[in-house]
């Protein structure tokens, strides 16, 4: 009596089109031997696609083919070729294997006998149409996918920050998903700034609940999707694509291209270490030692009642002042610098006009953008008519148009950004804080928190003051800020009205930059 290995398989599409389930199947194979008088030693179950061989239970099948002791001759039992394989050139070489075994593969429903010559015609028909079936599936889903591409769709599973949802008509969108798509905010966010390395940006938001793994943040970060943008590969000829996307962007493209520039290193920011002062000791680094000259620190005193804070020296002068002395000494001195009302105005003016003078408007930058935009578009034109001429191959052009479409995009980006970025460098907003805050200055300092103090002191005072234990002598104060005082100076009991050789050398006196402290 013959004996035979049964195998059954399905694929999840397969079974929905074509009705194929594994116990019809098994009950069809099982018929097949009763009728036959053939002994099945075994049934194998598969829910794999047939485009290989490595599969499990077909690996399971072959290892006890390959382990059998007595090699009669056997079969595997099939009800069709598409059920053994779907590629034609793995199913010659499983057949090969197989016959090494003295096992033949058999399809009841497409039987061949092996023994006529011409039978291998038929086998190759078999075969062959299943993978042509299949190659036309993957075409039309290839195209279909391509299509909605184009048109501005995410085609696969949600990134990071996105979710996919569907619409009520069945086609498929990504939305952002809270918390993740603040993190990638905060992520690109972080890494346009230049401070830290993007795996120190990853490690960061990892403490603080994004869960993700160094390989897959740095595919994030460079995925246009965030800023709106859908990437389709080149095919048939056709070159890559950027696609404006259908999806709500998290950042914007001026944003995504800065953060390609600081990882490909192109853009590096070097931003200062804030130093993490307590908030008594705000003039922390800021006074010398009247014996040493160095620096005076800061530290607490622990006594037996109280605790008690010292300025002093740290290299064992012995110089050590209570905190609460000079504090109140600087303060002292701090409110010799608030402006009077006319001092004030006048200074308003001055910057004002020399601000209106150096910039017009943002058109500067636009008008630079510009002329940017038409260097790459004569490039790109040039690059064309070299093509026609056969100067440069085809290869060439693509490499010199896909470089040119790469900064335009940049460049465009930066062009729509700009009134957004000309509107946040309006100085009038500037001008009324600053004046308000000079105008008192002592209280502007007072309500500041230690940070701020220090900053303001900073920017006061280009050397280190002096303090003897009574008086506090401070060095001198920056250019812009020696400017305000000497307006202020020659302003005491004037009018705004009297005619000034201050004001008429305005722009010979004013740095073309002036120093401003922007946080209110």
């Amino acid at each position: 009596m013959n004996s035979a290995y049964l195998y059954v398989r399905v694929s999840t599409d397969e079974q929905r089109r074509k009705g194929y389930s594994l116990p019809e199947q098994e009950e069809r194979l099982l018929r097949h031997c009763e009728m036959n008088n053939i002994v099945a030693r075994g049934i194998y179950r598969e829910d794999y696609s047939a485009k290989n061989f490595k599969r499990p239970e077909w690996q399971k099948l072959l290892a006890v083919l390959k382990a059998r002791k007595n090699k009669q001759a056997e079969n595997v039992l099939f009800i069709k070729w598409d059920r053994f394989s779907r590629n034609i050139e793995y199913a010659y070489q499983m057949l090969g294997l197989l016959r090494s075994y003295q096992v033949q593969a058999m399809a009841i429903d497409q039987p061949i006998d092996f023994s006529i010559p011409e039978s291998t015609v038929m086998l190759a028909v078999y075969l062959s149409i299943p993978e042509a079936e299949n190659t036309r599936r993957a075409l039309n889903v290839m195209t279909g996918m391509r299509r909605a591409k184009l048109a501005g769709r995410w085609m696969a599973t949600a990134p990071k920050g996105y979710i996919n949802l569907s619409h009520p008509d069945g086609r498929k969108y990504i939305a952002p998903k809270e918390p993740e798509a603040s993190f990638m905010r905060q992520a690109f966010e972080e890494i346009a700034k230049g401070a830290y390395h993007a795996d120190q940006v990853r490690k960061l938001m990892n403490e603080r609940g994004f869960d993700c793994s160094k390989q897959n943040f740095w595919r994030l970060i460079r995925n246009p999707v965030y800023c709106g943008i859908i990437v389709v590969a080149p095919y048939d000829g056709e070159e890559i694509k950027f696609v404006k996307a259908t999806h709500e962007p998290l950042i914007d493209e001026s944003l995504f291209y800065e953060v390609q520039d600081v990882i490909n290193g192109n853009h590096r920011k070097a931003i200062p270490t804030k130093i993490k002062t307590p908030e008594d000791f705000p003039l922390r680094g800021f006074i010398r030692c009247c014996k040493c000259g160095k620096v005076l620190t800061g530290s607490v005193s622990k006594g037996k009642a109280a605790r008690y804070w010292y300025y002093h020296c740290y290299a064992g002068c012995n110089v050590r002042y209570p905190v609460n002395k000079l504090n109140q000494a600087f303060e002292t001195e701090l409110e010799l610098f608030s402006l009077n009302p006319v001092a004030a105005e006048l200074f308003r003016m001055i910057v004002l006009d020399e601000y209106n003078h150096t910039n017009k408007g943002g058109q500067t930058d636009r008008k630079q953008l510009m002329q940017e935009l038409e260097e790459q578009e004569q490039i790109l034109s040039s690059a064309r008519r070299k093509l026609l001429k056969d100067v440069i191959d085809e290869a060439d052009y693509k490499a010199i148009k896909k470089e040119c479409a790469d900064k335009i995009a940049r460049l465009e980006s930066r062009l729509t950004d700009l009134p957004k970025r000309a509107e946040n460098r309006s100085i009038d907003g500037l001008m009324e804080t600053f004046v308000g805050r000079h105008s008192n200055l002592l209280q502007y300092y007072r309500d500041q928190d230690v940070s701020m103090k220090r900053h303001l002191i900073s920017s006061m005072f280009s050397e280190k003051m002096d303090f003897d234990g009574t008086l506090l002598r401070t060095p001198e104060v920056s250019e812009p800020l020696s400017l305000i005082l000497l307006i202020n100076k020659m302003l005491k009991g004037k009018k705004i009205r009297e005619d000034l050789k201050i004001f008429k050398s305005s722009r010979g006196v004013v740095p073309t930059r002036i120093e401003l402290i922007s946080r209110v």
